[in-house]
């Protein structure tokens, strides 16, 4: 004979499925693995949330790699120097990209390279300092690089390309400093590729190159190379050595760089038309000399532009137009603007990452083009190393918590998935 149960006992058993049910299915299908029993605390940090459920790497692994910049302006403001957005790198990105640190600034050492020429070695002198515990990071986690980046106007010192590396002289002649370009990038990829053998997988070889402001660029080879950047300050690679040295670069990091290793060429604002069909063109001339593997999408964008499935310089035809290169495509510097910290301009932001990703699968699954790795330009809001630091583009927020955007992000995809199943 069963044993009669009492209503009260009946109505809490009810309650209590209830209960389990709401948990079970709160959140996304990537995000229903049960979080760890205890909080994981990291230098004041609680980040269970942010290394709980389905890793981004994951959701992505059969369409492109999921990157992150790791951001600092010296090696005490590097991003890798906090164990806990190491810890949340390594579980959710499979990339990553110095933000700045790789720059030619803190690589070229001016006191070396006068050195170097006092001795009788015209070679500048390249330092390694500013990069190798990201490099270090990457290495002991099996987690990828972008090299970011070899030639930029910006961020290169003006001693680079002045006689005797002096901060006061005259330019070198051109033949010279392609000499100075060779021996920069020979440099730096026997350093990378020797110590850090397979870290490095992509290179942005050459940066903005391209403009489109009136004044601004030449018009004679139809790639609207820079001329000026800041309204009046001359693009100093443009002035010493020419239109092509863009070409050049390329050359001379195809030379050097391991086989496995892709270059790249990265802008910005590639959704705006002139500049879209200027840098097809200088990318279809450096495909036809065998200099380039693909093309770098910077992904600054407020909540309201440029348009992405449709709309205003959108960037689905973007995407379209630059895939027909059959050039593998990165989205480089993804950052979405919301301006402030109101949690319907989050939400905003939110569905706009979600559509930026689903634009990504359609486009990949669809050959329209190669999209082969995304990332998102900083891992946290309100830079843990910067003071007053009032960043609201990342997918966490200043207290490394998974923001509405993370969620949307894999939301993206667990949709575009269940649609094609």
């Amino acid at each position: 004979m069963t044993e009669m149960k009492s209503p009260r006992l009946i109505l809490e058993l009810f309650l209590l499925a209830v209960l389990i049910s709401l948990f079970l299915t709160t959140g996304t299908g990537f995000s229903m693995e049960p979080r760890p029993a205890r909080a994981i605390l990291i230098d004041g940090f609680e980040i269970t949330a942010a290394v709980s459920g389905t890793p981004l790497k994951d959701a992505y692994k059969d369409y492109f790699l999921i990157g992150v910049g790791l951001n600092g302006s010296n090696t005490q403001t590097d991003t890798v120097n906090s164990k806990a957005m190491t810890e949340i790198i390594k579980y959710h990105f499979n990339s990553t990209t110095y933000s700045n640190l790789m720059k030619p600034s803190y690589l070229l050492d001016q006191e070396g390279s006068i050195a170097n020429l006092k001795a009788g070695n015209p070679e500048p002198a390249v330092k390694f300092d500013s990069v190798t515990k990201g490099l270090e990071f990457c290495k002991e986690n099996g987690i990828k690089m972008r090299g970011h980046v070899l030639v930029w106007h910006t961020q290169t010192p003006n001693w680079f390309f002045q006689e005797d590396y002096s901060d006061f002289g005259k330019y070198v002649d051109r033949e010279t400093m392609l000499a100075r370009l060779e021996s920069y990038i020979r440099q730096v990829l026997e350093f990378t590729q020797k110590e850090y053998p397979g870290v490095i997988y992509a290179w942005d070889v050459v940066n903005e190159a391209v403009e489109d402001t009136a004044g601004h660029y030449e018009t004679k080879s139809g790639y609207n190379i820079r001329t000026k950047f800041s309204r009046i300050r001359d693009n100093p690679w443009y002035v010493v050595v020419g239109i092509d040295y863009v070409e050049k670069a390329f050359a001379y990091a195809r030379k050097y760089a391991a086989p496995e290793v892709k270059l790249f060429y990265n802008d910005y604002n590639t959704f705006q038309p002139m500049k879209t069909q200027a840098i097809y063109k200088l990318a279809s001339h450096l495909k036809e000399k065998g200099l380039i593997d693909g093309i770098g999408m910077q992904g600054y964008m407020s909540l309201t532009y440029p348009g992405i499935s449709g709309g205003v310089n959108n960037f689905l035809t973007a995407l379209a137009i630059l895939g027909e290169l059959g050039l593998e495509i990165h989205v480089t510097e993804l950052s979405i603007n919301p301006k402030y910290s109101d949690p319907e301009l989050l939400k905003m932001q939110a569905d706009r990452y979600e559509e930026v990703f689903r634009v990504l699968l359609e486009v990949k699954t669809s050959d329209l083009a190669n999209v082969t790795s995304v990332t998102v330009f900083g891992l946290m809001d309100n830079y843990l190393f910067y003071p007053n630091d009032r960043t609201l583009t990342r997918l966490f927020d200043r207290r490394l918590q998974p923001k509405p955007a993370f969620y949307s992000v894999l939301k993206a995809v667990e949709k575009f998935e269940e649609e094609k199943n």
